[in-house]
């Protein structure tokens, strides 16, 4: 779990390899969405288009997830890569089951379930239970050592014991993301979670827009200038609403860059609600902290950097402890 931990921290940077090359044009312009979806739904006219992830430059192409019966019967997503200035299908994958094609959904699923659905769920609750657990028993039993670290006494760095530091700070910061791991996964351990739900899906082909897109994103920034969206969950009828994720530039920064904020766009385009970090109810923006820690996703790349040595610190705990022993046996 830590190996894939790790990795996640460089999710784009990783993902981006397996993404299609964009080669711009400095002369177009990047095409609006509503032509895009358009491409899309002609491209796949019997699909559900869920969302759009929008390019933040004229490098990055535009993202839609779909639906449709040519993949796996449309049970499961495709993601259709478009060229942001033609608006060439550039290339399409599928989701966390598409190892070969999109290896970094792969491991975002195996890091949150196994791959088990509901009992990898649990299982990784009960994992969690069973690492804080012996964290916490970690610092009961060396209590003493690890306030010698914590008060940077002398007589630790004078023996050059890095075992026993980077132990140090690794079990404070493996009890960090124990506590905010098992917070994120305890719906496992309520009564909700075991409850079975039946229903039948209707495979239903997404409508066209409603409303002008561009447009209404122009008036919402106007309205709300320190806002930039990011992706787009599309209505799919006047009776649901157009969900775009994003981010204000004022918001703290602990909380995520793209997907802080939500504003709602009824089937006018007309603003019908937002949901900015700051105004929600304190038990959810806490949920939204502890998930930021659990996965770094702040500070930047320092942060990065942090906790991708911490991450691994067990691989490096076993050289330490290895030469350590060396050590030792050479004395004795």
């Amino acid at each position: 779990m830590s190996v894939s931990g790790t990795l996640l921290l460089f999710f784009d940077s990783i993902d981006a390899l397996q993404q299609p090359k964009v080669g711009s044009n400095i002369e177009k312009r990047i095409l609006p969405v509503d032509s895009c979806y358009e491409i899309v739904q002609h491209k796949y006219p019997h699909a559900i288009i869920s969302s759009c992830s929008m390019p933040e430059n004229e490098q990055q192409p535009f993202s839609f997830i779909v639906y449709d019966s040519s993949y796996l019967l449309g049970t499961k997503a495709l993601q259709v890569f478009l060229h942001p200035q033609t608006g060439a299908v550039l290339k399409t994958r599928g989701g966390s089951e598409d190892i070969k094609n999109n290896f970094m959904a792969w491991l975002s699923a195996f890091h949150s379930s196994f791959h088990a659905g509901k009992t990898g769920e649990w299982l990784l609750g009960f994992f969690a239970i069973v690492f804080l657990l012996s964290i916490i028993t970690g610092i009961i039993l060396y209590r003493k050592n690890i306030l010698a670290v914590l008060l940077f006494s002398s007589a630790v760095w004078k023996k050059n014991n890095w075992h026993q530091v980077i132990g140090t700070w690794a079990l404070l910061f493996n009890l960090m993301i124990g506590i905010t791991g098992f917070w994120m996964q305890r719906y496992v351990f309520k009564k909700e979670f075991y409850t079975v739900y039946t229903w039948t899906s209707t495979f239903k082909p997404s409508p066209g827009l409603f409303f002008n897109f561009d447009s209404a994103y122009a008036g919402l920034k106007k309205k709300y200038p320190d806002f930039t969206g990011y992706v787009i969950y599309f209505a799919q009828s006047k009776k649901t609403k157009t969900a775009v994720y994003g981010s204000n530039s004022t918001n703290a920064f602990i909380h995520s860059k793209k997907l802080a904020d939500v504003i709602s766009l009824d089937s006018t385009g007309a603003i019908a609600k937002t949901r900015f970090i700051n105004e929600i109810p304190a038990g959810d923006r806490y949920d939204i902290i502890n998930s930021q820690l659990h996965m770094g996703k702040y500070g930047g790349a320092t942060i990065t950097i942090i906790y991708s040595l911490f991450g691994l610190s067990s691989a490096l705990l076993s050289i330490t402890g290895f030469l350590l022993w060396v050590r030792r046996r050479k004395k004795s």
